[in-house]
């Protein structure tokens, strides 16, 4: 109730529906954004205007913007006509609070057309994926609240998405991004979408009718991967056409940025910039460019709203996505994201609110509406036939799709909707131990759930072999299944599909494998505790099960490596380096212990390049510290750029100075703030002795160092720390600290 509240003062109630209803509905946002010219100028001016409509079916005297807190609102108009506001603050829970600017004018008749204009001034003290001003790139998502809306973005209906035009101005050699159209020095969305953009400093590259923003200065095989990440967006679009009818002519943009991968708007779609350093795509962005593809339909050209809107904008292209993984990679690529997928939604399931009830300001609401949301339309495809759910699908868009509607377009399967979308997760499906007697061996099932569920029960035999048997277990009930064998089932799984969103995914085998859903976790458990046998045996039990689960993999190469098993550990490596669709971490840790392997077999030059490697992919911290620490082991020369030296010299002498603005003069504006202050003013001692510089694109390197320091109240400390440096124009400034091991 809290969530819905949040749009009070924007909407009107009804006597049918004590519900809160939309008052004014976004035809169209423009948006005039001027960057600083002054890299210390923290602040952007920013013309918004808003087309909107009295779709309350009453006339309408007020109107309430929501925007973020630190906008200076300057001036307010309405129809042209100069408009008094006032200010107050709008609670949003955890995700902070919004700035309510409310004004009054005479009445408005239903169904006509306003237009606001809103200018402001949008200061950032501190960089964000969400919201950044930098000299070195600028981005503007929608959740940093930047633009003035009506209705809340928390609201459990549904924010507010209309076409939306973005004019970005100034920002000295960037190079602005946004959806839709690029036309007269900015871009034109003319579907529905919510306004943002990215600046940057790109290179820039068309393939597979795909516009991919790379780093400046990437490799030939970044180069590469731009290329495949281009084709894999192109096919993703074409195989959604297969379920949602023909393509919306939208262009299609991947943009490589620092922070913020995994957003999408209206066909373009943000990937973290070490993609480009990677040897092949990972399954992180796969998945994010697929869903990226699905989304031009699902919120872009398709409105989406309604209670449980979420279950459509962000689970239905998830479902669509992980069909588009399983019919380019394999079924067994996409179970492991299936699996990925129900292992986030678990860790939620227990404390969730029925789907029709969560909110984007519910801290669970992208682990509830994305996963189980994607579970709810393959258990319903597979109910009905996936021709059927995408001619379903079809028939509704032409107006927008909403889950009340959808729900009454299945409704041979109201029951199983009902409880899907209106109450919590109550299903846990269990399977007994097999009894054999009379040459067949039974099976006890159990639901604990509030809605029968019909599932398949797979039993594993003696000699490896499977036997497949149909079950239906009612609801709150017990059931049982026979298998007509004389062999011996050893292994038997409930659900083995996982078609149902449950509360616990372990007990569904028996004998139980393991007592815990998430099974990554059963497995470095015993590894943290460097109990590298238990580890194995787990992960062993696991990858029988699922084979592709690289991250589960590498746990059982890194256990067999600490066990002195090598020749075994390179064999499982080097099957995560060669997977079809590894994750960033698997990459990562492949390469790490390829690395070691090498080093332990005197093979240095090779064991250096894996390292390095591992190093230049920065995908997971862990790796990245073990492949930095591998290649200091093999003493490897230093390679140090001059100007990094430089650098750190000059960093040192403003540190123990004292004096704040000679620090923050060495600092990217905006980034790495409270780490600036906390040695502003409190350093005795600061001595940074470059060792290594890894160039990770023509504006950016990591300075590995050796540090030494001692702040007023504390011990000296030293060790491992590693920064980053970008350069604006020919000036190097740092822009965070990726590593700091000092202790």
């Amino acid at each position: 109730m809290f969530a819905v509240l949040l749009a009070i003062p924007a909407a009107a109630f009804s006597q049918d529906d004590p519900r809160a209803i939309q008052t004014w509905k976004v035809q169209k946002y423009d948006m005039s954004v001027t960057l600083p010219q002054s890299d210390t100028d923290r602040r952007m001016t920013v013309k918004a205007t808003l087309t909107i409509k009295n779709v309350s079916g009453k006339s309408a005297s007020s109107l309430t913007l929501r925007v973020s807190p630190n906008a200076e609102i300057t001036a307010m108009t309405v129809n042209g006509a100069t408009a008094d506001f006032n200010k107050s603050t709008e609670k949003a829970g955890s995700a902070g609070d919004l700035q309510r600017i409310a004004t009054r004018f005479p009445g408005i008749s239903p169904d006509v057309v306003l237009t606001a204009t809103v200018d402001y001034k949008l200061t950032v003290k501190e960089n964000s994926g969400l919201g950044t001003i930098s000299p070195a790139g600028s981005q503007f998502l929608p959740l940093s609240f930047w633009y003035p809306t009506p209705t809340s973005w928390f609201f459990t209906r549904g924010a507010d998405f209309a076409p939306f035009s973005v004019k970005v101005n100034g920002g000295t050699g960037l190079t602005p991004v946004s959806s839709g159209t690029a036309a007269a020095g900015g871009f034109e969305q003319k579907y529905g979408g919510q306004p943002f953009f990215v600046a940057g400093n790109w290179d820039m590259v068309s393939s597979n009718g795909v516009d991919v923003y790379m780093p400046k200065g990437v490799s030939a095989d970044g180069q590469k991967r731009a290329a495949e990440l281009a084709a894999l967006f192109s096919e993703a679009r074409t195989f959604a056409a297969g379920i949602l009818g023909p393509a919306p002519d939208e262009p299609l943009r991947i943009v490589a940025t620092r922070r913020g991968a995994g957003f999408t708007g209206g066909g373009t779609v943000i990937v973290d910039d070490d993609v480009f350093r990677r040897s092949k795509i990972d399954s992180q962005t796969a998945m994010s460019i697929a869903e990226a593809a699905a989304k031009v339909w699902i919120g872009n050209s398709v409105p989406v709203s309604g209670d449980a809107y979420g279950a459509i904008l962000e689970g239905l292209p998830r479902y669509i996505a992980t069909q588009f993984i399983e019919s380019k990679y394999g079924k067994d690529v996409a179970d492991v994201e299936r699996l990925r997928h129900r292992t986030a939604y678990a860790a939620v399931s227990k404390r969730d609110a029925p789907l029709t009830q969560a909110s984007p300001i519910d801290d669970y609401y992208y682990g509830e509406e994305a996963n189980k949301g994607s579970m709810v339309w393959r258990l319903l495809a597979r109910k009905v036939g996936a021709a059927e759910f995408a001619n379903i699908l079809r028939a509704n868009m032409a107006n927008g799709l909403t889950v009340a509607e959808l729900r009454e377009a299945f409704p041979g399967q109201k029951d199983l909707l009902d409880y899907l979308f209106d109450k919590t997760t109550d299903m846990n499906l269990l399977a007994g131990l097999p009894q054999a007697a009379g040459g067949e061996t039974k099976v006890a099932l159990r639901n604990t759930g509030s809605i029968d569920a019909t599932v398949t029960v797979t039993a594993t035999m003696a000699n490896g072999q499977t036997m497949e048997a149909p079950a239906t277990v009612k609801s709150f009930s017990f059931g049982e299944v026979a298998f007509k064998t004389a062999n011996k089932i050893t292994r038997v799984e409930i659900d083995t599909e996982k078609l149902y969103p449950q509360t616990e995914y372990s007990d569904d085998v028996a004998p139980r494998e393991t007592t815990d859903t998430d099974l990554l976790l059963a497995v470095k458990r015993n590894f943290d505790k460097q109990d590298y046998t238990a580890a194995e045996k787990t992960a062993r039990t696991v990858l029988a099960s699922m084979p592709r689960y690289d991250e589960v993999r590498i746990l059982l190469g890194r256990s067999l490596l600490a066990l002195g098993r090598l020749p075994e550990a390179e064999k499982e490596f080097r099957a995560v380096s060669d997977e079809k669709l590894p994750s960033p971490r698997g990459l990562a840790w492949a390469s790490v212990g390829l690395g070691e392997i090498a080093a332990r077999s005197n093979q240095n030059d090779q064991a250096l390049r894996y390292a390095e490697t591992a190093i230049l992919m920065d995908a997971d911290y862990g790796a990245s510290l073990a492949a930095r620490n591998l290649r200091n082991k093999l003493g490897v020369a230093p390679s140090i750029d001059p100007a990094a030296k430089t650098f750190f010299a000059d960093f040192g002498k403003a540190a123990v100075s004292n004096r704040k603005a000679e620090v923050d003069a060495l600092v990217m504006p905006g980034e790495i703030v409270r780490f600036a202050s906390g040695i502003s003013g409190s350093t005795e001692q600061w001595q940074a002795t470059v060792k290594q510089v890894d160039r990770l694109d023509a504006d950016n390197i990591l300075v590995e160092t050796d540090l030494s320091l001692k702040l007023l109240t504390k011990d000296p400390e030293s060790g491992l720390a590693v920064f980053r440096l970008t350069k604006t124009g020919n000036v190097w400034k740092m822009s965070s600290v990726d590593m700091f091991e000092v202790r």
